[in-house]
Protein backbone atom coordinates (compact mmCIF):
# COMPACT_ATOMS: atom_id res chain seq x y z
CA UNK A 1 0.00 0.00 0.00
CA UNK A 2 1.20 3.33 -0.77
CA UNK A 3 1.70 6.31 1.78
CA UNK A 4 -1.38 8.04 1.30
CA UNK A 5 -2.91 6.10 3.45
CA UNK A 6 -3.29 8.12 7.01
CA UNK A 7 -5.82 5.69 9.64
CA UNK A 8 -5.01 8.50 12.28
CA UNK A 9 -6.29 11.17 10.20
CA UNK A 10 -9.31 9.06 9.44
CA UNK A 11 -10.25 8.19 13.09
CA UNK A 12 -9.84 11.70 14.54
CA UNK A 13 -12.64 12.84 11.76
CA UNK A 14 -14.84 9.50 13.41
CA UNK A 15 -14.32 10.31 16.75
CA UNK A 16 -15.39 14.16 15.70
CA UNK A 17 -18.07 12.98 13.69
CA UNK A 18 -19.46 11.10 17.17
CA UNK A 19 -19.18 14.19 18.68
CA UNK A 20 -21.68 15.57 16.89
CA UNK A 21 -25.74 15.10 15.98
CA UNK A 22 -24.45 12.98 13.16
CA UNK A 23 -27.69 10.29 12.69
CA UNK A 24 -26.43 6.22 12.71
CA UNK A 25 -26.78 6.47 9.16
CA UNK A 26 -24.73 9.78 8.69
CA UNK A 27 -22.17 7.95 10.56
CA UNK A 28 -22.35 4.50 9.30
CA UNK A 29 -21.81 5.76 5.53
CA UNK A 30 -18.94 7.52 6.78
CA UNK A 31 -17.29 4.39 7.73
CA UNK A 32 -17.50 2.70 4.56
CA UNK A 33 -16.45 5.94 2.98
CA UNK A 34 -13.56 6.16 5.14
CA UNK A 35 -12.63 2.42 4.30
CA UNK A 36 -12.61 3.45 0.67
CA UNK A 37 -10.56 6.25 0.60
CA UNK A 38 -7.78 4.95 3.59
CA UNK A 39 -7.56 1.79 2.08
CA UNK A 40 -7.75 2.71 -1.55
CA UNK A 41 -10.37 0.54 -2.16
CA UNK A 42 -13.26 -0.14 -5.10
CA UNK A 43 -16.42 0.16 -2.82
CA UNK A 44 -17.22 -0.69 0.88
CA UNK A 45 -20.36 -1.87 2.44
CA UNK A 46 -21.71 -2.65 5.98
CA UNK A 47 -24.43 -5.40 6.26
CA UNK A 48 -26.12 -6.23 9.32
CA UNK A 49 -28.00 -9.32 9.97
CA UNK A 50 -31.90 -10.00 10.17
CA UNK A 51 -31.56 -12.89 12.57
CA UNK A 52 -35.65 -14.08 11.05
CA UNK A 53 -34.50 -14.74 7.71
CA UNK A 54 -30.72 -15.63 8.28
CA UNK A 55 -29.53 -13.29 5.81
CA UNK A 56 -27.62 -9.94 5.34
CA UNK A 57 -29.07 -6.73 4.74
CA UNK A 58 -26.65 -3.44 3.22
CA UNK A 59 -27.36 -0.61 5.36
CA UNK A 60 -24.66 1.58 4.30
CA UNK A 61 -22.74 1.02 1.45
CA UNK A 62 -20.90 3.22 -1.51
CA UNK A 63 -19.44 2.13 -4.88
CA UNK A 64 -21.50 -0.51 -5.23
CA UNK A 65 -24.70 -0.85 -7.54
CA UNK A 66 -28.17 -1.53 -6.50
CA UNK A 67 -28.10 -4.27 -8.90
CA UNK A 68 -25.26 -6.52 -7.00
CA UNK A 69 -26.01 -5.81 -3.83
CA UNK A 70 -29.69 -7.13 -4.33
CA UNK A 71 -29.27 -9.36 -6.81
CA UNK A 72 -27.98 -12.43 -4.20
CA UNK A 73 -29.05 -12.04 -0.50
CA UNK A 74 -25.75 -13.28 1.58
CA UNK A 75 -26.53 -16.08 4.05
CA UNK A 76 -25.43 -14.45 8.01
CA UNK A 77 -25.18 -18.17 9.15
CA UNK A 78 -22.22 -19.58 7.30
CA UNK A 79 -20.24 -16.23 7.40
CA UNK A 80 -20.87 -15.62 11.29
CA UNK A 81 -19.07 -19.27 11.91
CA UNK A 82 -15.83 -18.28 10.15
CA UNK A 83 -15.94 -15.24 11.11
CA UNK A 84 -16.08 -16.11 15.31
CA UNK A 85 -13.22 -18.47 14.53
CA UNK A 86 -10.76 -16.37 12.26
CA UNK A 87 -11.75 -12.74 12.99
CA UNK A 88 -12.17 -12.17 9.36
CA UNK A 89 -11.95 -13.89 5.96
CA UNK A 90 -10.02 -12.43 2.89
CA UNK A 91 -10.14 -12.97 -0.78
CA UNK A 92 -7.15 -12.45 -2.57
CA UNK A 93 -9.50 -13.28 -5.56
CA UNK A 94 -12.89 -13.21 -5.32
CA UNK A 95 -13.92 -13.91 -9.13
CA UNK A 96 -12.60 -17.70 -8.79
CA UNK A 97 -12.71 -18.65 -4.63
CA UNK A 98 -14.57 -21.49 -4.05
CA UNK A 99 -15.54 -20.16 -0.86
CA UNK A 100 -17.48 -17.49 -2.74
CA UNK A 101 -20.84 -17.67 -5.17
CA UNK A 102 -22.02 -15.89 -8.17
CA UNK A 103 -18.44 -15.35 -9.29
CA UNK A 104 -19.81 -13.49 -12.29
CA UNK A 105 -21.88 -10.94 -10.89
CA UNK A 106 -18.55 -10.11 -8.91
CA UNK A 107 -16.20 -10.05 -12.07
CA UNK A 108 -19.19 -7.79 -14.10
CA UNK A 109 -19.08 -5.39 -10.86
CA UNK A 110 -15.34 -4.91 -11.31
CA UNK A 111 -14.18 -6.33 -8.07
CA UNK A 112 -11.16 -7.95 -7.59
CA UNK A 113 -10.62 -8.56 -4.08
CA UNK A 114 -12.59 -8.98 -0.73
CA UNK A 115 -11.89 -8.56 2.46
CA UNK A 116 -14.76 -8.93 5.36
CA UNK A 117 -14.71 -8.34 8.91
CA UNK A 118 -17.34 -8.35 11.71
CA UNK A 119 -19.32 -5.88 13.19
CA UNK A 120 -19.72 -6.55 17.18
CA UNK A 121 -21.87 -5.15 19.91
CA UNK A 122 -21.01 -6.28 23.30
CA UNK A 123 -18.49 -8.97 21.85
CA UNK A 124 -21.70 -10.31 19.60
CA UNK A 125 -21.68 -10.08 16.02
CA UNK A 126 -24.32 -8.88 14.43
CA UNK A 127 -23.39 -7.75 10.96
CA UNK A 128 -19.94 -7.62 8.74
CA UNK A 129 -18.01 -4.53 7.07
CA UNK A 130 -16.86 -6.03 3.83
CA UNK A 131 -14.13 -4.09 1.41
CA UNK A 132 -13.88 -4.53 -2.71
CA UNK A 133 -11.02 -3.85 -4.34
CA UNK A 134 -10.49 -3.34 -8.33
CA UNK A 135 -7.55 -4.91 -8.51
CA UNK A 136 -6.19 -7.98 -6.61
CA UNK A 137 -4.20 -7.74 -3.79
CA UNK A 138 -3.69 -9.45 -0.72
CA UNK A 139 -4.60 -8.05 2.72
CA UNK A 140 -1.84 -7.21 4.75
CA UNK A 141 -2.18 -7.35 8.96
CA UNK A 142 -2.45 -3.47 9.75
CA UNK A 143 -4.86 -3.38 6.69
CA UNK A 144 -7.34 -6.01 8.33
CA UNK A 145 -6.51 -4.58 12.08
CA UNK A 146 -7.29 -1.37 10.32
CA UNK A 147 -10.70 -2.62 8.77
CA UNK A 148 -11.55 -4.24 12.01
CA UNK A 149 -11.43 -0.88 14.03
CA UNK A 150 -13.49 0.90 11.64
CA UNK A 151 -15.82 -1.81 12.10
CA UNK A 152 -15.57 -1.68 16.01
CA UNK A 153 -16.68 2.01 15.58
CA UNK A 154 -19.95 1.17 13.42
CA UNK A 155 -20.82 -1.44 16.17
CA UNK A 156 -19.87 1.70 18.23
CA UNK A 157 -23.20 3.69 16.02
CA UNK A 158 -25.18 0.98 15.93
CA UNK A 159 -25.37 0.36 19.79
CA UNK A 160 -25.59 4.28 21.04
CA UNK A 161 -28.56 4.80 18.45
CA UNK A 162 -29.84 1.77 19.85
CA UNK A 163 -30.04 2.82 22.78
CA UNK A 164 -31.23 6.29 22.65
CA UNK A 165 -34.26 4.54 20.79
CA UNK A 166 -34.70 2.46 23.47
CA UNK A 167 -34.74 5.14 25.86
CA UNK A 168 -37.43 7.25 23.68
CA UNK A 169 -39.56 4.32 23.32
CA UNK A 170 -39.69 3.36 27.16
CA UNK A 171 -40.55 6.86 28.32
CA UNK A 172 -43.42 6.78 25.77
CA UNK A 173 -44.51 3.09 26.79
CA UNK A 174 -44.26 4.49 30.54
CA UNK A 175 -46.53 7.69 29.55
CA UNK A 176 -49.07 5.63 27.61
CA UNK A 177 -48.99 2.67 30.74
CA UNK A 178 -49.93 5.50 32.67
CA UNK A 179 -52.17 7.73 30.95
CA UNK A 180 -54.22 4.67 30.00
CA UNK A 181 -54.40 3.74 34.26
CA UNK A 182 -55.36 7.33 34.80
CA UNK A 183 -57.91 6.93 32.43
CA UNK A 184 -59.63 3.25 32.86
CA UNK A 185 -59.97 1.01 36.26
CA UNK A 186 -60.73 -1.71 33.52
CA UNK A 187 -57.86 -4.09 34.67
CA UNK A 188 -58.52 -5.89 31.51
CA UNK A 189 -58.24 -2.83 28.95
CA UNK A 190 -55.43 -1.84 30.82
CA UNK A 191 -53.33 -5.04 31.16
CA UNK A 192 -54.21 -5.74 27.57
CA UNK A 193 -52.78 -2.11 26.11
CA UNK A 194 -49.86 -3.07 28.42
CA UNK A 195 -49.38 -6.82 26.34
CA UNK A 196 -49.34 -5.14 23.47
CA UNK A 197 -47.58 -2.13 24.33
CA UNK A 198 -44.38 -4.13 25.43
CA UNK A 199 -44.59 -6.44 22.76
CA UNK A 200 -44.46 -3.49 19.83
CA UNK A 201 -41.85 -1.36 22.12
CA UNK A 202 -39.53 -4.78 22.72
CA UNK A 203 -40.17 -6.06 19.69
CA UNK A 204 -41.18 -9.36 21.60
CA UNK A 205 -43.75 -12.03 19.40
CA UNK A 206 -45.83 -11.88 22.42
CA UNK A 207 -46.72 -11.25 25.71
CA UNK A 208 -49.25 -12.40 28.52
CA UNK A 209 -50.35 -11.10 32.15
CA UNK A 210 -52.20 -14.35 34.45
CA UNK A 211 -53.06 -13.63 37.87
CA UNK A 212 -52.89 -16.40 40.58
CA UNK A 213 -56.07 -17.37 41.93
CA UNK A 214 -55.38 -18.09 45.47
CA UNK A 215 -58.74 -20.19 45.76
CA UNK A 216 -57.82 -22.57 42.98
CA UNK A 217 -54.11 -22.21 42.71
CA UNK A 218 -53.98 -21.47 39.35
CA UNK A 219 -53.40 -18.82 37.15
CA UNK A 220 -56.21 -17.00 35.48
CA UNK A 221 -55.20 -15.54 32.10
CA UNK A 222 -56.40 -11.75 32.01
CA UNK A 223 -54.42 -10.07 28.89
CA UNK A 224 -52.64 -11.30 25.98
CA UNK A 225 -51.44 -10.18 22.91
CA UNK A 226 -49.30 -12.35 20.11
CA UNK A 227 -50.44 -15.50 21.32
CA UNK A 228 -52.72 -18.29 19.74
CA UNK A 229 -55.94 -19.87 21.59
CA UNK A 230 -53.97 -22.93 21.61
CA UNK A 231 -50.53 -21.83 23.15
CA UNK A 232 -52.43 -19.98 25.90
CA UNK A 233 -54.38 -23.04 26.68
CA UNK A 234 -51.34 -24.82 28.28
CA UNK A 235 -50.25 -22.56 31.39
CA UNK A 236 -53.05 -22.34 33.28
CA UNK A 237 -51.04 -24.55 35.96
CA UNK A 238 -48.36 -23.35 38.40
CA UNK A 239 -46.53 -26.59 39.19
CA UNK A 240 -44.04 -25.40 35.88
CA UNK A 241 -40.52 -24.19 37.39
CA UNK A 242 -40.84 -21.05 36.01
CA UNK A 243 -44.26 -20.14 36.85
CA UNK A 244 -43.38 -21.20 40.93
CA UNK A 245 -39.70 -19.34 40.96
CA UNK A 246 -41.82 -15.84 39.47
CA UNK A 247 -44.30 -16.41 42.25
CA UNK A 248 -41.92 -16.51 44.75
CA UNK A 249 -40.32 -12.65 43.40
CA UNK A 250 -37.65 -14.42 41.01
CA UNK A 251 -37.39 -12.84 37.37
CA UNK A 252 -36.47 -15.68 35.05
CA UNK A 253 -34.68 -15.82 31.38
CA UNK A 254 -34.84 -18.52 29.19
CA UNK A 255 -32.24 -18.44 26.36
CA UNK A 256 -33.79 -21.07 24.38
CA UNK A 257 -37.14 -22.36 25.58
CA UNK A 258 -37.09 -25.45 22.95
CA UNK A 259 -34.17 -26.71 24.85
CA UNK A 260 -33.82 -25.64 28.04
CA UNK A 261 -34.91 -28.29 31.26
CA UNK A 262 -37.12 -25.65 32.62
CA UNK A 263 -39.09 -25.60 30.39
CA UNK A 264 -42.73 -28.22 30.41
CA UNK A 265 -43.97 -27.22 26.82
CA UNK A 266 -41.14 -27.03 24.93
CA UNK A 267 -43.26 -28.83 22.09
CA UNK A 268 -45.60 -25.82 22.30
CA UNK A 269 -43.05 -23.27 22.46
CA UNK A 270 -41.80 -24.55 18.94
CA UNK A 271 -44.86 -24.71 17.61
CA UNK A 272 -45.78 -21.16 18.55
CA UNK A 273 -42.69 -19.98 17.38
CA UNK A 274 -40.98 -18.79 20.70
CA UNK A 275 -37.30 -19.23 21.13
CA UNK A 276 -36.57 -16.70 23.99
CA UNK A 277 -38.84 -15.59 26.92
CA UNK A 278 -38.73 -13.58 30.24
CA UNK A 279 -41.32 -14.59 33.67
CA UNK A 280 -41.37 -11.82 35.70
CA UNK A 281 -43.44 -11.67 38.99
CA UNK A 282 -46.51 -8.96 39.15
CA UNK A 283 -46.48 -7.76 42.55
CA UNK A 284 -49.02 -5.65 44.64
CA UNK A 285 -48.15 -4.24 48.18
CA UNK A 286 -44.90 -6.34 48.54
CA UNK A 287 -47.30 -9.40 47.31
CA UNK A 288 -46.85 -11.68 44.25
CA UNK A 289 -50.27 -11.71 42.36
CA UNK A 290 -49.34 -12.77 39.39
CA UNK A 291 -46.96 -13.56 36.98
CA UNK A 292 -46.03 -11.59 33.06
CA UNK A 293 -44.63 -13.56 29.98
CA UNK A 294 -42.97 -12.44 27.23
CA UNK A 295 -41.61 -14.28 24.53
CA UNK A 296 -39.08 -13.58 21.45
CA UNK A 297 -39.60 -15.57 18.22
CA UNK A 298 -35.67 -15.27 17.68
CA UNK A 299 -33.14 -16.32 20.05
CA UNK A 300 -32.00 -13.08 22.15
CA UNK A 301 -30.05 -11.63 24.93
CA UNK A 302 -31.56 -9.36 27.38
CA UNK A 303 -29.52 -6.93 28.93
CA UNK A 304 -29.41 -5.21 31.86
CA UNK A 305 -31.41 -2.22 31.09
CA UNK A 306 -33.98 -3.82 29.38
CA UNK A 307 -34.53 -6.54 32.46
CA UNK A 308 -35.14 -3.60 34.82
CA UNK A 309 -37.37 -1.74 32.49
CA UNK A 310 -39.95 -5.29 32.37
CA UNK A 311 -39.71 -5.30 36.04
CA UNK A 312 -40.76 -1.79 36.46
CA UNK A 313 -43.24 -2.54 33.48
CA UNK A 314 -44.69 -5.26 35.37
CA UNK A 315 -45.50 -3.40 39.09
CA UNK A 316 -47.03 -0.97 37.41
CA UNK A 317 -49.09 -3.17 35.95
CA UNK A 318 -49.13 -4.15 40.27
CA UNK A 319 -50.27 -0.63 40.55
CA UNK A 320 -52.95 -0.55 38.23
CA UNK A 321 -54.68 -3.93 40.08
CA UNK A 322 -54.10 -2.50 42.62
CA UNK A 323 -55.59 1.11 42.42
CA UNK A 324 -58.66 -0.63 41.01
CA UNK A 325 -59.50 -2.51 43.59
CA UNK A 326 -58.73 -0.26 45.95
CA UNK A 327 -61.59 2.22 44.37
CA UNK A 328 -63.70 -0.91 44.16
CA UNK A 329 -63.67 -1.46 47.84
CA UNK A 330 -64.65 2.60 48.41
CA UNK A 331 -67.32 1.81 46.55
CA UNK A 332 -68.41 -0.70 48.78
CA UNK A 333 -67.36 1.16 51.82
CA UNK A 334 -69.71 4.16 50.40
CA UNK A 335 -72.78 2.01 49.92
CA UNK A 336 -72.60 0.90 53.24
CA UNK A 337 -71.98 4.21 54.81
CA UNK A 338 -74.83 5.48 52.82
CA UNK A 339 -77.13 2.86 53.78
CA UNK A 340 -75.87 3.07 57.21
CA UNK A 341 -77.04 6.90 57.24
CA UNK A 342 -80.48 5.54 55.86
CA UNK A 343 -80.96 3.50 58.32
CA UNK A 344 -79.98 5.74 61.30
CA UNK A 345 -82.27 8.72 59.38
CA UNK A 346 -85.81 5.67 59.65
CA UNK A 347 -85.04 5.84 63.19
CA UNK A 348 -86.93 9.46 63.74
Amino acid sequence: MTGKMDYFKTFCRISEAFGTTATKNELLRLIVESAVDSMEGKAACLFLADERQDLFVPTAQTGLSDSYLHANPLKARKIFTVLEKAGYVAFPDATSDPRLENHAAKKAEGIASLLTVPVKVKNRIIGVLSLYTATARDFQPKEIEFLCALADQGGIAIEHNRLLRRMQKNAMLFLELASTINSSLDIRQVLGNLTENICDTLGMKGALIRLLDEDTGSLKLVASHGLSDEFLEKGAIITTETAARALKGETIVISDATTDERIRFKDAMKAEGIVSMIVTPILARDKVIGVMRLYSGVQREFPSDLMVMVEALAHQGGLAIQNASMFLKLQEDKKSLEEDIWSHRSWF
